[in-house]
């Protein structure tokens, strides 16, 4: 099993790059997907959560309200700091059962990680890290023509992220995505060819502990 970590700042393109590497046979685990199942009824950040913010971030179905949950916390930063010890833990436990189901096989497991930090290359035992970028005004344009956006809070989210150079210092490969879709292709298949040839290589060593 090689485990890759997969991040990329918003209007990047990481979720289209997260397919294009699944239809190449990468497994994905993706942790936005976990997020919204650890905070379902039953789930293991869905009390702590009521528990600690109260009845009014639940629906009437009784699902945890997101955007009743993020006016709550949006601004205040104990909130938010509280929040994410309740989730995170939850999300980082849920995506390291799920990678380790792979275990002994010879599967690339992608780990989708929007806030993939130093951290998480030790924690999640990462042979790699890709970087999907883009420049920011192109990805400002992206959220404003293609989801919509305003303009206003689609830069404030870019602002509220890893600074796009920081994140770049973690990549150990770098999709480009500030062109057209084709292009974006190619990127992908580069980096997948790259990532099977490391797996080659780390199972050679594995075979051959001598060399």
């Amino acid at each position: 099993m090689l485990v890759v970590g997969l991040t990329g700042g918003i209007g990047a393109g990481k979720s289209t790059v997260a397919d294009l590497l699944v239809a190449h046979g990468a497994v994905l685990v993706d942790a936005d997907r976990i997020a919204r199942e650890v905070v379902e009824p039953g789930g293991p950040a869905y009390q702590p959560l009521v528990d600690r913010f109260g009845p009014a971030i639940v629906d009437a179905d009784g699902l945890i309200d997101r955007p009743a949950l993020a006016a709550v916390v949006f601004g205040d930063p104990g909130a938010l700091a509280d929040l994410n010890a309740i989730t995170h833990p939850a999300i980082g436990v849920a995506m390291i059962e799920r990678k380790d189901a792979y275990a002994g096989s010879d599967e690339i497991v992608v780990l989708d990680i929007p806030l993939l930090r130093a951290v998480h290359r030790e924690l999640l035992s990462l042979a790699a890290v890709v970087v999907v970028d883009t420049p920011t005004e192109v990805a400002l344009a992206r959220l404003v023509g293609s989801r919509g956006m305003d303009r206003g809070d689609a830069e404030a989210r870019i602002a509220s992220q890893v600074d796009r150079e920081a994140r770049l210092e973690e990549a150990d490969f770098v999709v480009d995505n500030s062109s057209d879709q084709a292009h974006l292709g190619d990127e992908v298949d580069r980096v997948w060819a790259e990532l099977v040839s490391l797996r080659a290589g780390r199972a050679g060593r594995a075979a051959d502990p001598g060399s």
